[in-house]
């Protein structure tokens, strides 16, 4: 890797890179010329392609463990554990970046996905370390876990803010203990976070883990925020035993026969991006004091409504009104028919692509470092990588002049061992163009590509309802 970060970074001629937005505020990475170079080349590591997990020694291209005492490695180590910055001024300043700019501004008709992830890690010295629930992996084991936002519409999308949740053993009167803090409650304050940031969407949008809770939707109305949220099938019983009425039960009770005879329900087409169509189906159904004028809805939506199959049953939760309803004149949110609840919660799946993305491409959970403060340095640069990935893709690179002769690279520092020059990357990984040096793959060029089979899985087209927005929308 460079040191001075200008021969692989892709930049244009005269045009400043995204991180020189940043300079001159007292705090952030570059307040010194340390900081500054280290910022640019965490960066620069997290972008390029590599064929082992991102931990600081690859960062730097030096080999694992033998080369951990390198030079590069101990500078990035400092940059990351022990250098004067902020990380919460860094990742203010990057949503600020991304809420103006003119590809990226958010609008009424996105949605806010609020998600926690879960990473392995071994060790019990670690911050936020514990055995809980991982969902990456499906079952409890020892590891870290992030509560995120997430700004998602159709075409785009972005996280806003991460916190790691610390469960209660690391607290010395445990979950009584007046620090700790809940899942839902990192949740909720996250929500009101990218309220307060100014962030433009039409509603909060959450699986089941969130859903089922009542405490964590009450503070999501009490801050003025609707939502959308997934309900287990067996979730909200008003009784026990043989009597027991959940959301499956309430969606069987609505009348059906045929396509041609729906009953209760509405058909809802949508359009994914490979151009095959679906017919989906969706109702207001009634449970307990949920129901189509409530201060809650439930809404089913499913590909069948004769036998609800299980993979493509959705029962959600929304507190927004249905058109034309008694609620509809004195709620400040517009009404969302069933297409537009629908829209909704499909968008919430960008979560999904999204921990894709920081995670197998840009090494979310690679971090080889104990302390909180480390943590949350290392999560808020993936952040700012993921947003260089968005920057490079609406502001294509122009290639490098052709006519300026190549420079060789210098030879290899004694202490950094290995082949000096790069076998060439398989054609789908990088970016077209011709890479600053001949070895050194194109940091911002390869940015793009991250993002260019996104693009082709891009959740589905929305049929137009009664309530359509300035852009065309699209579930998944």
């Amino acid at each position: 890797m460079p040191g001075d970060g200008h021969a692989g970074c892709g930049r244009r001629s005269g045009e400043p890179h995204w991180w020189e937005h940043q300079q001159g505020v007292p705090g952030r990475p570059h307040s010194t010329l340390a900081q500054r170079r280290g910022f640019r080349e965490y960066l620069m590591g997290l972008l390029l392609p590599r064929d082992r997990n991102k931990t600081l020694t690859c960062l730097a291209g030096t080999e694992p463990i033998a080369g951990a005492q390198h030079a590069s490695v101990q500078r990035l180590q400092f940059f990351l554990s022990e250098s004067t910055w902020d990380h919460e001024q860094v990742n203010a300043r990057r949503v600020e970046l991304l809420l103006a700019g003119s590809a990226t501004t958010p609008h009424s008709g996105g949605v806010l996905v609020i998600d926690d992830s879960g990473d392995r890690k071994d060790g019990k010295a670690t911050a936020h370390i514990g055995r809980q629930w991982l969902g990456r992996l499906g079952k409890t084991d020892n590891g870290i876990v992030t509560v995120t936002t997430c700004w998602a519409d159709e075409n785009l999308y972005y996280p806003l803010h991460a916190v790691p949740y610390t469960p209660a053993h690391h607290f010395p009167k445990g979950r009584s203990d007046p620090s700790f803090r809940t899942k839902l409650q990192i949740a909720a304050e996250l929500a009101r976070t990218a309220k307060a940031t100014g962030a433009a969407f039409r509603a909060v949008a959450a699986d089941c883990a969130y859903g089922d809770q009542d405490s964590f939707r009450r503070q999501l109305a009490a801050a003025g925020l609707p939502f959308v949220m997934a309900l287990k099938p067996s979730h909200g019983t008003w009784a026990y035993g043989k009597d027991a009425y959940t959301p499956t039960d309430a969606a069987r009770a609505l009348t059906w026969t045929d396509p041609q005879h729906p009953g209760d329900w509405t058909a809802v087409e949508r359009t994914f991006r490979d151009g095959h169509t679906e017919t989906w189906w969706a109702a207001d159904a009634r449970l307990g004091w949920w129901g189509p004028d409530g201060n809650v809805r439930l809404v089913v939506a499913t590909t069948d409504p004769a036998t609800l199959p299980a993979q493509s049953t959705w029962y959600l939760a929304t507190d927004l009104p249905r058109p034309g309803g008694p609620r509809e004149a004195h709620s400040p949110e517009p009404a969302a028919d069933l297409h537009e609840v629908v829209r909704i919660y499909g968008i919430r799946h960008w979560i999904e692509q999204s921990y894709k993305q920081v995670k197998d491409e840009l090494g979310w959970a690679d971090f080889q470092v104990r302390s909180d403060t480390a943590i949350r340095r290392h999560q808020t640069l993936v952040n700012c990588a993921f947003s260089f990935c968005w920057n490079t893709w609406f502001a294509p690179l122009t290639p490098p002049a052709t006519d300026q002769p190549p420079q060789l690279d210098p030879l290899p520092d004694p202490l950094e061992r290995g082949r000096t020059r790069a076998p060439a990357a398989p054609v789908g990984l990088l970016a077209p163009g011709a890479p600053g040096r001949p070895w050194l793959a194109d940091a911002l060029g390869h940015a793009a590509t991250l993002l260019a089979g996104m693009v082709d899985e891009a959740p589905a087209l929305s049929t137009p309802g009664t309530d359509r927005h300035r852009r065309q929308r699209q579930t998944h």
